[in-house]
């Protein structure tokens, strides 16, 4: 056995030695507990049951491990000296776990939201032991349990429907009184009132600022104190006359006092203790059972956009040490995270924020490191990587990022593979993969229209997704290396400043603005100290239009963003069939159209099909050849889509078990245009 497989081998006799470890969880109160799925029964593994529920725990802020949380030691503490938590959690497992395969599938909630649907092929929402598709579904077949469990303030407090929460605890004066210090709300709503995530400390508006714009670089104008006003006790704003409604879209910002912020980052420290409870635990103080107890041998988790960006900060603070020093997760694949944290371990954070190329640019996210490799901070001088605290205490977990096109429009993406100072490629780390999807938004568009100026990008990472977490999975536990790293480099020219047009290769397609709009990573100044102690003293930071690649707003990390082949599609990367045999253009950049033309479309990509004719291709001037000139037969088409197939089958980016579904559903959009001639080949499995 190699040194990797020796390394991270847990076998479930060795954790029946560990399971009176102390974890910090100290009562588990299960609400719901019964068979799920209807009772299906997998072949090879049998039924599956649902346990959900509240689990409690406390955390000594003495414990080197948990000082890094900003205003734990001002949080109330217990007899014990511990400051207490509740979150609650959810759980699919093996009826019998031994004929499970003993491995852990978490997922960390979107906003209380369970988000793994379309990778699990299965259907439920939040209650997906309810999915009326159980034996089509990914992971259960496979004998995975599955865990999620609450850690973000952002999801509220109604559990109602398995909404995952976390109570957290306020962090209060020595003296018991409130803290106040300055907070800030970036407002887009088209209703009559908002709720703030904060209290004001005093609800006289003039003392506060409202301001309105209708695009991010206008100026913006303040309302006056006497056209708006706190309500429900300096928890939410409304304008007057009361009745008035925001107008929709447009940006309003609100800077005021706030009062009694949460300890946001005990959501990390819950994570965490849960995770090493289900792995390491036999029971908890009351002596319940730890429902997982023995059975885990690797904990893989997975995650879509904000958890992502939570575990890049978990790892990077050292949380996948536990309170008794073993490593919590094996593997991480992350979707859609970039090299971005979260805005969660500082005074009156809002984890629930994500920027983008529009909003929320002003409430911090992205900070040195960016990269899991190392690199020197040019702006401060220091020299760091996501990986370094856990290479201190030996429990690093491997890794898989995985982003769209999206990010290195809107999250500076490029700057995980990237120096700081944007001037060279960096190596992967030994314990992590990256992959860009070419070409795809965040998340998958329903190819409509919307707010942006075109129909939304409908690409479907998931096929990608299961494989690359089967192949995490092999790396754990066989050692088995996954694919090599497929993402833009400096180095070859796929990875390019957004500007000029011509260098990127976008085509300037009739009826699509192109205008270069990427957002800039910005040095932020929170005031004095903020970046020592993660407590604002200014609150939002000043900036000045325009609010992109401007120096007045601070330092800036330079990035990039992949370069395109002449369809408009990315050269480098994961190219899904949809790219390689395409019949449209896809982005992962949007602009927005109506009033606020010419902003970000946020997460949103694109979706510009293809002239049909050559004769609609040389009347509307498009540069892009049409579909009949592409694919001259239905025959030609269906070959280049099989191949296509194939061959990230063949590279481990597809599994078999997708490959039917995806030949067909290619086919199926190949015919719907009605411009490739049919030739005799029928859109059915026979066609395969």
């Amino acid at each position: 056995m190699n040194t990797l497989k020796i390394a991270r081998v847990l076998t479930v006799a060795t954790i029946a030695t560990a399971i009176s470890a102390n974890a910090a969880i100290t009562r588990l109160e299960i609400t719901s507990q019964g068979p799920a799925y209807g009772g299906y029964s997998f072949p090879g593994v049998g039924a599956y049951e649902k346990i959900a529920g509240k689990a409690y725990g406390e955390l000594d802020p003495k414990d080197r491990r948990n000082k890094v949380i900003v205003d734990l030691s001002l949080a109330p503490r217990n007899a014990k000296g511990k400051v207490e938590y509740a979150f609650d959690f959810y759980i699919l497992k093996p009826t019998d776990l031994s004929k499970g395969n003993h491995k852990v599938f978490y997922e960390p909630p979107n906003r209380g939201r369970k988000t793994f649907g379309n990778f699990n092929r299965s259907k439920g929402g939040n209650d997906p032991a309810q999915s009326a598709n159980p034996g089509d579904t990914f992971l259960a077949p496979q004998g995975y349990t599955m865990v999620w469990s609450g850690w973000d303030a952002s999801a509220g407090t109604d559990n109602s429907k398995f909404n995952t929460t976390i109570t957290l605890p306020l962090a209060k004066n020595p003296d018991g009184s409130s803290i106040t210090g300055p907070a800030y709300e970036y407002i887009v709503t088209g209703g009559a009132s908002y709720k703030l995530t904060y209290a004001a400390a005093a609800t006289d508006t003039a003392k506060a600022t409202l301001t309105h714009r209708v695009r991010l670089d206008d100026k913006p104008e303040a309302l006056p104190a006497t056209g708006w006003e706190f309500t429900n006790n300096g928890k939410a704003i409304r304008l007057l006359p009361e009745g008035t409604k925001f107008t929709a879209n447009d940006i309003y910002e609100l800077t005021y006092t706030a009062k009694d912020p949460t300890v946001n980052g005990v959501g990390f420290a819950a994570i965490r203790d849960f995770n090493s409870f289900l792995r390491y635990a036999g029971a908890d103080s009351a002596g319940v059972k730890n429902p997982l107890v023995g059975d885990v041998t690797r904990i893989l988790t997975y995650t879509q956009s904000q958890p992502g960006r939570l575990l890049n900060d978990f790892r990077q603070l050292g949380f996948n040490e536990d309170e008794s020093g073993k490593m919590v997760f094996d593997g991480m694949l992350n979707w859609i995270a970039a090299g971005d944290g979260i805005n969660m371990n500082y005074r009156f954070s809002q984890p629930g924020r994500t920027q983008r190329n529009r909003q929320d640019q002003l409430y911090l996210e992205g900070l040195f490191p960016f990269a899991n490799a190392k690199s020197k901070d040019p702006i401060t001088g220091k020299t760091a990587g996501r990986y370094d605290a856990c290479t201190v205490t030996k429990t690093c977990p491997l890794g898989l990022e995985v982003y769209s096109e999206n990010e290195f429009w809107v999250k500076a993406g490029s700057l995980m593979t990237t120096d700081a100072a944007g001037k060279k490629d960096l190596p992967d780390h030994p314990l992590t993969r990256h992959y860009l999807i070419s070409s795809h938004q965040h998340g998958t568009g329903n190819g409509k229209m919307g707010v942006c100026q075109v129909p939304t990008n409908p690409l479907d990472s998931s096929p990608v997704l299961r494989a690359l977490f089967m192949d995490l999975d092999e790396w754990s536990t066989k050692g088995t290396l996954p694919p090599a790293s497929m993402v833009p480099h400096l180095a070859d020219g796929t990875l390019v400043p957004p500007m000029p047009q011509e260098k990127v290769g976008f085509p300037k397609i009739p009826g699509v603005t192109y205008n270069g709009l990427k957002s800039t990573r910005y040095l932020l100044n929170y005031g004095p100290d903020f970046y020592k102690t993660g407590i604002m003293t200014v609150n939002p930071p000043v900036m000045q239009s325009p609010i992109f690649d401007n120096k007045a707003n601070g330092p800036i990390y330079p990035s990039y963003v992949p370069k395109t082949d002449a369809d408009g599609n990315d050269i480098a990367g994961v190219r899904l069939v949809d790219v390689t045999v395409p019949l449209a253009t896809y982005t992962g950049w949007a602009l927005r159209t109506g009033p606020q033309a010419g902003d970000g479309c946020e997460g949103s990509g694109q979706y510009i099909v293809f002239p049909k004719t050559k004769a609609e291709r040389m009347s509307s001037g498009d540069p892009r050849m049409s579909i009949e000139e592409r694919y001259p037969t239905f025959a030609a088409y269906t070959s280049a889509v099989t191949k296509a197939v194939d061959e990230l089958i063949a590279k481990r980016l597809m599994l078999q078990q997708d490959r039917e579904a995806n030949i067909k559903r290619l086919l199926d959009a190949g015919k719907a245009t009605g411009a490739i001639k049919m030739d005799g080949v029928e859109v059915t499995a026979s066609a395969r």
